[in-house]
């Protein structure tokens, strides 16, 4: 049973009521509730649902009028949608290492890829963790690039009091199902702090309207219904989270794997827990038993990059990432004797 399952049952009247209740809204104000959720969670200025977190990055990048010959740096380690809405928006990614203790994008690659075709950067923050950015930011104002914030597995984190969402120039979030607080029918949002762009993705979000080619991306207002109704439980469910992750950690520490342990500075909210082994044969070994692998291979590596203009850099930190991951079983609802079983099987295994 997975952790929706458990919440719905757990919270099954108050999802009854509010499937009753949106029954008989207008949509578009749905969809103004839970924007509003998302200015006041986030600080930004203005927040647009869409359909989904690609359609959230995509839209970023239309609005950025990108040309052909035009380049955006992105991640080698994520889900693809980080680098294939670049070519979506008639741009060329270019691939960057990622650093092995954050997974985050590597500032020596991203120096080491930039050219005078570099327009933006789109940097994915990982698994419910958010890094330092200052040194990285200064580099993109000092160089004219654009700084999108690719924050979908990272709304309720923060660093030193910096949240997720307010972050880049303009900031991407998901409410898939598999995400801290997700949507009946997933869901996404585009945020900005200019009311320019804003409006550019209202119109982005629903074709035949408009003077500008669009998308069939708007949101279903029941499912902002739910959505909203979730983000207001999402602060109880990411202590929760922080809960059990430490209890993982506890046991971690004494085993022969590489877990993300946060210092100080950062409130990890655990969107994904993961952990790397000493070997691709003990990684393969363990998942038999239990978890997931996010992720099997550099973007890169995808077929469709056989055929897609792109760049890459060397990559050796996303390779070795990709080869020794494993992501263990993660949500508020883990009882204590289903964590004690998969801690006990990687014990016994790695």
């Amino acid at each position: 049973m997975t952790g929706w399952d458990r919440d719905y049952l757990e919270n099954k009247e108050d999802y009854l009521a509010l499937f009753d209740s949106a029954m008989g809204k207008e949509q578009e104000r749905n969809i103004e509730f839970l924007e509003k959720s998302l200015k006041d969670i986030t600080g930004r200025k203005f927040a647009v649902a869409c359909s989904s977190g690609t359609d959230a990055l995509l839209f970023a990048l239309i609005g950025l009028d990108l040309k052909s010959d035009d380049e955006v740096l992105v991640t080698n380690f994520s889900w693809i949608s980080s680098a294939s809405c670049v070519s979506l928006a008639g741009a060329v990614p270019v691939f960057c290492d990622v650093d092995l203790d954050t997974y985050h994008m590597s500032l020596d690659s991203i120096k080491r890829m930039v050219s005078d075709k570099t327009k933006a950067i789109v940097h994915p923050f990982l698994f419910g963790s958010i890094s330092d950015t200052t040194e990285l930011k200064e580099f993109c104002e000092f160089n004219g690039i654009v700084f999108i914030e690719d924050a979908c597995q990272a709304l309720g984190s923060t660093y030193n009091g910096q949240k997720a969402g307010a972050i880049g120039e303009i900031s991407t979030l998901s409410f898939n199902a598999n995400k801290q607080v997700a949507g009946i029918a997933g869901g996404g949002a585009v945020l900005t702090d200019s009311k320019e762009q804003a409006v550019l993705f209202r119109k982005l979000r629903k074709h035949g309207e408009h003077e500008v080619l669009g998308y069939n991306s708007k949101m279903l207002g029941m499912n902002a219904d739910f959505i909203d109704y979730r983000l207001s439980k999402m602060e109880g469910w990411n202590a929760k989270r922080q809960e059990i992750a430490e209890k993982y950690n506890e046991i971690m520490r004494m085993c022969e794997v590489v877990i993300q342990d946060p210092g100080e500075e950062l409130h990890h909210t655990y969107h994904k827990y993961v952990v790397r082994f000493m070997s691709k044969d003990i990684r393969d070994t363990v998942k038999e038993k239990l978890g997931q692998i996010h992720y099997a291979k550099p973007i890169s590596e995808h077929p469709m990059y056989n055929h897609i203009e792109h760049r890459s850099d060397d990559c050796p930190n996303a390779k070795e990432i990709c080869d020794t991951i494993l992501t263990l079983p993660m949500h508020p609802y883990l009882t204590d004797d289903e964590i004690s079983e998969v801690t006990n099987t990687i014990m016994i295994l790695a």
